[in-house]
């Protein structure tokens, strides 16, 4: 028998194993992913820039509290709690992509005992947790809040560092019913050192992550819309962003070239299904459109691009990472050469190969023989020791995060655009 079954071994599953793990609790991981079962089963860490990650994650392998496996259902048949952390993500018509979460479901339901606590960690529309998993989970005869409990607790880390979050953030947690409430309140205060915050139901608990990430969406278009209306009458909106934030009511984030990432580009969508909500879609529209027109106000810069080549600085969807979900690199490459000119993507986190594998074209050499345009994307690490002075025909840098200076560029004679700047 194992005290946990975490179902899902990705950036924020496996993290959630290994913590479970360090509290001295016995997990078995599930995964469809032959490379992720293989490394967690030799004490090796899928994720290297995780922080914190590779050492628990050894110790609690070298404990013997910590195991992999491809078999869900043998996995839950044996579990007294089963947490559910699979993909849930969008489809081309931009709905919930439920696949994953319905295979997961298949494969519990066949193992699952009557007692056992299943907690969905997965960000889905709201009511998922009660009509769709809940129904998926009685195809195994047993009733949802009779036979077995079930709860929803979003998860509410940044990837990178998940394992601090996991001790920082209070864990918010609903459940079907009372029962099925306590029960997940009881197995987290096990598993986490966090403050665990009990809601009303679980679909309450299913709009706290909604609400969060969307927060975030419409703040970023906010900081959009003041950086277009900056740029329209010379004002600096950094400076003036800056000064705003030190009343202490006013939380606005930085504007940029687009929003990337598994979790702001995708939930608002879902709390748009079924509810006649208009500031979300407006924001999401708002940011979805901001690479391409940062790449046009280049273009005019440029005298047009037909015929240029500009260099991407960043794959990644955030600095210092190795996640390329809904980066604003491909729309900005998309937006390049819809103006006739060559895309060339650099990232150090990065192979060719991969790159080509997204349909990026990777830069042969680093800095290019010849570029008539950079723009940053995401200013990692590495970046910050960057001579632009290497970059051999450069005319313009279109900064797309603001991390550089007007003053550093334009020393150099190449033109500075930056968001709102």
């Amino acid at each position: 028998m194992s005290d946990v079954c975490v179902v899902g071994l990705g950036r924020i599953g496996l993290p959630m194993a290994v913590q479970c793990a360090s509290k001295g609790l016995r997990v078995v991981g599930c995964d469809i992913a032959p490379e992720i079962v293989r490394a967690v089963n030799a004490g090796e860490c899928p994720y290297a820039d995780e922080e914190g990650m590779a050492e628990k994650l050894r110790a609690a392998h070298a404990a013997g509290l910590l195991s992999a496996t491809s078999d869900t259902a043998g996995a839950v048949r044996e579990a007294e709690n089963v947490v559910v952390v699979v993909p849930v993500g969008l489809t081309a018509a931009k709905t919930a992509d439920f696949r994953a979460l319905d295979a997961a479901a298949q494969s519990i339901a066949s193992g699952l005992r009557p007692g056992t606590l299943v907690v969905l960690e997965t960000t889905v529309p709201l009511g998922t947790t009660r009509k769709r998993l809940g129904a998926a989970l009685e195809a195994s005869g047993l009733r949802a809040g009779r036979d077995f409990y079930l709860a929803y607790s979003p998860e509410r880390v940044f990837v990178g560092r998940v394992l601090t979050d996991l001790r920082r953030y209070p864990k918010v947690v609903g459940g079907i019913d009372a029962a099925s409430r306590d029960r997940a309140v009881a197995f987290y205060k096990r598993a986490l050192d966090a403050e665990i915050l009990p809601v009303a139901s679980c679909e309450t608990a299913e709009m706290v992550k909604l609400a969060e990430t969307t927060y975030r969406d419409v703040n970023i278009a906010f900081a959009n819309e003041l950086a277009l209306a900056a740029e329209t009458h010379g004002v600096d909106v950094t400076e003036a962003i800056a000064a705003a934030n030190t009343q202490p009511f006013s939380h606005i984030h930085q504007p940029g070239v687009g929003v990337g990432g598994h979790c702001i580009p995708v939930y608002p969508h879902f709390l748009l299904e079924g509810a006649d909500v208009r500031i979300p879609k407006a924001a999401r529209e708002i940011n979805d459109g901001m690479a391409s027109r940062a790449v046009a106000r280049l273009a005019a810069a440029l005298g047009g691009l037909q015929g240029k080549t500009a260099l991407i600085l960043g794959l990644s969807y955030r600095p210092d990472i190795k996640a390329a979900a809904f980066s604003s690199a491909f729309a900005l490459a998309r937006a390049v050469e819809g103006q006739g000119a060559k895309a060339l993507v650099h990232d150090p986190h990065y192979t060719a190969e991969e790159m080509r594998s997204m349909g990026l074209e990777a830069a042969s050499e680093f800095p290019p023989s010849h570029v008539d345009a950079l723009i940053v994307q995401a200013w990692h690490a590495e970046y910050e020791s960057l001579d632009l002075r290497a970059f051999v025909g450069c005319k313009a840098v279109l900064d797309g995060r603001n991390a550089l200076s007007r003053e550093s560029v334009e020393s150099l004679g190449m033109r500075y655009l930056g968001m709102g700047r």
